[in-house]
């Protein structure tokens, strides 16, 4: 896939694309649904696949002091979009510039003479330009009267209910400790991306060792322990996965000042260190919690480690179903 972060002097090859437009923060099973229909308008016209996003999300770029948000910082964003199969993507530079084009702006400037697109997909709710003034309704207008295609994406539900999928909802499932609902509605287990540090040590001294990954640039879910898979990406012979416990907080008995995933891996023994990993959370075990001793938490981790085998047996390799 094709990584462009600028809509000017587009390649001749990727002009024309059917694009599906938004965020695609989490690139959950809303998003998935509008990348395969513009695949199946792409596919009709013999048009390359784009997705148009923005970087930084516009939310970080309107509140920068907020606390970090995003269920996927631009290279898992990046990845997950690569796997559906786009041809390309737009990173566009979400700046100043960028906000304050006023809808038709961005639609002249970007989409047509920009990217020179075939078709838009969008959900219905879809709102953009200055001020949010512009809108779906607005977009398969000017679409019409500008000669390209646009799809407005029905939402996906969820559950009996149809609860519409959001990223909002899934940031809600993971700060409440609900990782296996929020890789039902993702579609793909929830993934913590970094390389590995070098520690205190503390785990290696009672036995039981961990890699430790720094959490920068995205959503803190629920302080506690969970059960994980952990995938080495930097692997030479593919990526080599792991089962494990880890643990995301600050660690009450010695308050760390900023949160930190240490994972224990299981039956395994290595040297990980600086190795590019991936962490999938896969079921919530405990919170965090503070002992009165190191022998009350060595006992503790025994606990975790027979709950993580438990719950990852059984746990398939793929997120459960919507009707589950």
């Amino acid at each position: 896939m094709h990584i462009l972060r600028h809509y000017d002097d587009v390649p001749a090859q990727l002009r024309g694309a059917v694009v599906a437009l938004g965020n695609f923060d989490g690139v959950h099973r809303g998003h998935q649904a509008l990348i395969a229909q513009a695949q199946r308008m792409a596919g009709s016209c013999s048009a390359p696949v784009g997705v148009v996003a923005f970087e930084p999300h516009p939310q970080e770029f309107f509140k920068p002091n907020e606390a970090a948000f995003r269920l996927t910082p631009f290279r898992i964003k990046a990845r997950l979009i690569a796997e559906l199969g786009a041809d390309v993507l737009f990173a566009l530079s979400f700046d100043l510039a960028m906000s304050q084009m006023t809808a038709e702006e961005f639609v002249q400037t970007v989409l047509m003479r920009g990217l020179g697109v075939k078709g838009v997909v969008v959900g219905r709710d879809f709102r953009f330009g200055k001020g949010r003034a512009g809108d779906g309704a607005m977009l398969a207008a000017l679409g019409k009267e500008r000669g390209f295609a646009v799809h407005l994406h029905a939402p996906v539900g969820a559950g009996p209910r149809g609860v519409k999928i959001s990223s909002t909802l899934i940031r809600e499932t993971l700060k409440a400790g609900r990782p296996e609902e929020a890789a039902r509605l993702l579609g793909h287990w929830w993934t913590i991306e970094s390389h590995v540090e070098h520690g205190d040590k503390r785990g290696r001294v009672i036995g039981f060792p961990t890699i430790n990954m720094r959490w920068e640039g995205s959503l803190a879910p629920a302080y506690g322990v969970y059960a994980v898979r952990a995938r080495d990406l930097d692997g030479t012979h593919g990526v080599q996965r792991y089962d494990g416990v880890a643990n995301f907080g600050i660690r009450p008995m010695y308050a760390l000042p900023h949160p930190l995933l240490e994972t224990y891996l299981l039956d395994f023994d290595g040297d990980l260190y600086g190795r590019h990993m991936a962490v999938e959370l896969i079921a919530y075990l405990r919170p965090e919690a503070k002992f009165d001793s190191i022998e009350a938490l060595k006992a503790q981790i025994d606990r975790d480690l027979a709950a993580a085998r438990l719950a990852l047996s059984q746990s398939s390799q793929v997120p459960p179903p919507l009707d589950h």
